[in-house]
């Protein structure tokens, strides 16, 4: 059967997982993980994609991403490409090196980013790669260490995850070390890798939705399923592209506002609601960055991304906004 498009949505909270050609080993020694790291890094500040986890194992690695300005296949086209390129050539080699084709799961941001979280930092200590919870405070590879603060990586989101754990970054990661250690038991998590059965979807997690829409690229919600279905239709009937000014005149007359109202700095309930609507479908819908329709709407871009990742509370007894909108 052939495989589906990958839904690549910028704005996105995405599970990457990526493996050696045949099972090989694309990590052979310090040198080759250091570069890797080092090249990510970089790659996260220039495009502006956040890193919530990430886990080097020596056959494969796993990411958990948020594109905010380009796909996610640019990023990892980027980053795939020029370290096989250099790989290949330190170690006199020649062929690919990874699987063709990296998995990337789309995660209901605020049901599965903690739990994912854990299951990727835990990774090294299921593989076997350190030996215990306290080598992995320390293991290098690995963003766990970052949260712990043992060492710094230029793009990890840090201050946004541990907030969740508490007020201040002492009693955050110490909560946060004790959500990793809750989780020593729970061994491997196919669903959180694509590979569990319909049926366990929804046992997957205490508390966890229904899933009656079921789509084996997307970790979530029917509700969330959906949503990203239509965006994915929207997506392809607007390839040509929309102006933003065009489409801040397109939400003004939606929620009948006066013409320029949303550039204004207004707390209206109503200017509010049109403006978060509006960084929603710049973002997600017609891929600009949050920059861009934030400065337009006059707000800050982390403003914007956060109504871009509000996508429930934004659009929630509207389903159709964004689709009459555009139409």
């Amino acid at each position: 059967m052939p495989r589906q498009a990958r839904l690549d949505i910028p704005g996105l909270l995405q599970h990457v997982i990526v493996r050696g050609i045949e099972g090989r080993n694309i990590f052979r020694d310090s040198v080759d993980r250091q570069y890797f790291v080092d090249r990510f890094s970089n790659l996260l500040q220039e495009t502006d994609t956040g890193c919530f986890a990430w886990a080097i194992i020596p056959n494969h690695f796993h990411l958990l991403l948020l594109p905010r300005r380009i796909e996610l296949k640019q990023f990892m086209r980027r980053l795939l490409t020029g370290y096989a390129v250099t790989y290949n050539k330190r170690h006199d080699r020649s062929g690919h090196v990874f699987q063709n084709r990296y998995k990337s799961i789309v995660c209901e941001e605020e049901i599965y980013l903690l739990e994912l979280v854990r299951y990727i930092h835990l990774n090294p200590l299921r593989a076997n790669v350190v030996p215990d919870l306290a080598s992995l405070n320390r293991y290098k590879w690995c963003g766990h260490s970052v949260l712990m603060g043992g060492q710094t990586l230029e793009g990890q989101v840090v201050d946004e995850v541990l907030a969740r754990f508490g007020r201040t970054p002492e009693k955050a990661r110490s909560k946060y070390l004790e959500f990793i250690t809750d989780g020593l038991e729970q061994g491997r998590r196919p669903e959180f890798a694509g590979t569990a059965p319909k049926k366990d979807f929804a046992g997957a997690m205490p508390n966890a939705p229904e899933f009656e829409s079921y789509d084996e690229r997307v970790l979530g919600s029917g509700a969330f399923t959906e949503q990203l279905r239509q965006e994915q239709g929207l997506r392809g009937r607007l390839a040509a592209g929309m102006k933003l000014p065009e489409l801040m005149g397109r939400v003004e007359d939606y929620y009948g506002l006066e013409a320029g109202r949303l550039g204004e700095r207004s707390r209206d309930k109503q200017v509010v609601k049109a403006r978060d609507v509006f960084c929603h479908i710049a973002v997600r819908t017609l891929l600009y960055s949050a920059r861009e329709a934030g400065s337009l709407v006059s707000i800050k871009r982390s403003a914007a991304s956060h109504a871009v990742r509000r996508r429930g509370e934004i659009l929630a007894g509207q389903p159709d906004a964004v689709e009459k909108i555009l139409s």
